[in-house]
This record gives structure tokens, sequence and C-alpha cells, in this order.
């Protein structure tokens, strides 16, 4: 028998390899079960010399809070220290720490000004994803963890992804997208505009003049992305047209939308100034009403009789009357809508929060400048609501209205790891809300 050599089989060869591919197989694991107990172990204790508990509203002392990943793991009494080398200390021992804050009214795309008017017709939308990451920063760096967009052109998705993949820094994002209107309403993106530009946008658009319309464009904001839904249920103040506070809605127009928008697990949101309007709103189902200038005790009635939530934004309210008065800076339409409304929307969350409606934090960020958001708290207090509402307001109830009460609002197990610090305790100088010295979103430091 002749054993040809080209059939022969080297085991010396084989056996070699072998044990070299299997040297570097153990010697793989060995580094990733090195990296894995490395990243098991790497946690954060946050120390705290006081801590909110936005739930009991009661301030607790010496606390410590540990985070993993963006996650908190534990809420310890004490000063725990880490018994590790890879974990990490992070000392507010003399701050008062809180939940991340929500605002449930922002615009992110805008920060009004004199040449607003303009930019509709100059600015191309990688202008406006530009500017809106400034805003975003802006927003996260002054405590706002998480918003609620309501409005914008359509880039607000795009900033809402971009933040959520970590590109850029800003809050968490819901977003209403493009808001809805009637032809000539409030968010009719052509109002203002020349006969040669004005057209007639639809659905697609925005804009509503039926119950089918109504279908569809909610169906449109969902194929775009949108988190819910908002629709301007009467005239509002900055939008070229007379009227700030009429109807501009049917009962059955809201009806439809309000239906569609729980179809596909939206809530609606409504800016509203008119009784009328808001009366419409409230019946046909929205979930909070934006500014409620001109509500009436019958409203308030209803808004409790069918769990709706004010939203007062009262910060724009006194920014709107405040630029009302420096000639030019509005269109000479938007001026007497603004001074007859910037004064009354605080007066009127006055009384809805005595009424005992329901109070969302939102501040109409975008109206002026993002960041100040916090100036919202000092003039709610002013207005009679109690400090620690307020920031149960902006904390517990807006989690509550986004339904992520079992993620965000809360300093607790398992939720996510949201948390900023201010130098004094709010119950005492509201005004220190208005200086947020540590932030951290999602286990992430963006401000220390």
């Amino acid at each position: 028998m002749i054993i040809r050599k080209s059939k022969l089989v080297n085991f010396s060869y084989i056996y070699a390899s072998n044990k070299t591919f299997n040297m570097k197989k153990n010697s793989f694991l060995l580094l990733f079960l090195l990296m894995s107990v490395y990243s098991f172990s790497q946690k954060t204790y946050v120390l705290c010399g006081k801590l909110i508990d936005a739930t009991s509203g009661k301030i607790q002392t010496e606390k410590t809070i540990v985070v993993k990943d963006n996650k908190i793991t534990h809420v310890k009494d004490g000063y725990i220290m880490p018994r590790d080398k890879t974990s990490k200390t992070i000392d507010l021992r003399n701050k008062v720490v809180m939940p991340g804050l929500i605002d449930m009214h922002v615009h992110i795309e805008m920060e009004f000004d004199a040449k607003t008017r303009l930019n509709k017709y100059t600015l191309n939308e990688a202008d406006v994803a530009y500017n809106s990451v400034g805003f975003a920063k802006s927003t996260l760096l002054n405590g706002f963890t998480t918003v609620r967009d309501l409005g914008g052109t359509g880039v607000n998705i795009s900033i809402k992804k971009a933040i959520e993949a970590g590109k850029i820094p800003g809050p968490r994002v819901f977003t209403a997208g493009k808001s809805l209107a009637t032809t000539g309403g409030h968010a009719d993106p052509t109002n203002g505009s020349s006969r040669v530009l004005i057209g007639n946008p639809g659905p697609k658009e925005g804009v509503v003049n039926s119950v089918e319309d109504a279908k569809k464009a909610v169906r449109q904001r969902y194929k775009n992305g949108a988190d819910c839904i908002k629709i301007t249920a009467t005239g509002g103040v900055l939008s070229v047209a007379k009227s700030g506070d009429n109807p501009q809605f049917t009962i059955e127009e809201v009806k439809a939308i309000c239906d569609m928008a729980k179809d596909y697990g939206m809530h609606v949101a409504a800016h509203a100034h008119g009784d009328v309007g808001m009366q419409r709103a409230i019946i046909g189902g929205v979930k909070t009403i934006e500014h409620g200038t001109y509500m009436s005790d019958e409203t308030m009635e209803l808004m409790k009789k069918h769990n709706a939530f004010l939203v007062p934004t009262i910060t724009a309210g006194k920014e709107v009357e405040e630029k009302a008065k420096i000639k030019g800076f509005y269109p000479d339409i938007v001026v007497p809508k603004a001074l007859a409304v910037g004064p009354k929307i605080q007066g009127t969350f006055a009384k809805a929060y005595k009424k005992g409606v329901g109070i969302a934090f939102g501040t109409d960020a975008g109206v002026f400048k993002h960041g100040n958001n916090g100036k919202e708290f000092g003039y709610m207090v002013e207005a009679g609501m109690p400090a620690i509402e307020t920031i149960q307001a902006a904390t517990i109830t807006n989690a509550k209205i986004l339904k992520m009460e079992t993620e965000i609002g809360q300093i607790k197990k398992g939720f996510f790891a949201d948390i900023i610090a201010v130098n004094e305790d709010p119950t005492k100088n509201i005004k220190t809300m208005e200086n947020v010295v540590f932030v951290m979103k999602n286990g992430v430091v963006y401000k220390k």
C-alpha cells in the first residue's frame, strides 16, 4: 500500500495551532471577564446633605444615592462611601438635591425675538436645527432633564432623536411635532404671509377643518414621530391674527382628535386663552390646558370633573407684556393682545389653584430665553402655591401626565438617574430654583 505525502495529516501542526488558538481564546475570555467585573462594580455614590422627597414633599437629610449606568439602584441613609476603587463619589453634602425637573411646555426650536417673523422665510431646516442644539443644552444645564415640546416645524422630532442617540446634550423630549390649527388659526403656518405664499395647507401641514381632517392630522403626527398632540383651541397672542381668544375648533373636531390620539397612545394638549374654546377642549377630551387666561369658574369645575390639568406658563405672560411695551418688537396686531393677556395669566392661575384645579408645571420657554424656565417657580409661589407643591408639579404630576411615573420625577430605586441640586432650601428661598448647580441625566453628569 502506497500512501501519498500530500494526503498525510500533520497532527503536530494541528496540535500547535489549536494550542495557540486556545491560548488566545482564554486570554480574550480573561480580558472580557475583567472588563465585565469592572463594569459591574463601577457605581456612582451621590452624597446628599438634603434630599427632597417629591412624593411626600418632605426634605430628608444625610442620604446617599447609588447610581449604576443610567439608573438609581439604592437610596440609603447616611453617607455611604464606595468600597471598591472603580466607583466614584459626588459630594453634594452642602446642597439640596431633588429629581430632575420636567417642563410641560417648551418650544425647543425657537427663541422669540424681533426677527422671528422674518426667520420663517429666511432660515432653512438646518439653521433651525443648529439653533435648537443650544436651546436644548441650555434647558438641560438649568435642571430640566425632561420637557414636552409643544409645537414647531418638525425639526423638534429630529432634535429629540439626536438627544436620544447621544449626539447632542439635551433633556428627554416628548414632542408634538407640528401643532394642529384651523385655517387662519393660531398655529396656521401661513398666517401673515402674502397671497402668493399663503396657499391652502391641510392636515399634513397641521391645518384641520373637519372631523376627517382631524383624524388624518393625528395619524400624520404619529407617522412623523410625535409623542403627543397639541391643538390651538383658541386664538393666540403671538400669531398674526386679530383675536387672541376666539374658539377655533368645534367640539366634534376636538373629540375626533382626542379619540384618534388615544388610539395611538398619545394625549392632547390645548393652547387656550378664551373660555368657550377651553370648554370645548375639555369636553372633547384634552389632558392639559395651556395658559388658560380667561378661564371662568364654570370651566375650572369642568376641569376638575374631567381630570384636566392647567399648565399656567406665567413666565411667558410676563415676557409678552414686557416686550409689547417695546416699540416695534411685535407686529402692531400682536401688541394689544400681549398687553391684555400677559397680566391676567398669573391671576387666573392663582384662582384655579385655590379652586383645586390640577396644576402641571410648564413655562412656554421659547417665547422667552431657554434656561430661564426656573423663574416659573417664583411666580407660582408669588400667586399662592407653596414652594414644595410647585416642585411636585414639576416632577410627580408631570411624570404622571407623561405616563412615566415609574421612571422619572422621583429619586427612587429603579428610576432613571435624573438628579439635580441647588444651593439653598427652595421652601425657604424659591429663587434658588433659578440657579441649578448640579445636573445629572441618565447617570451622566452635565453640570458640576
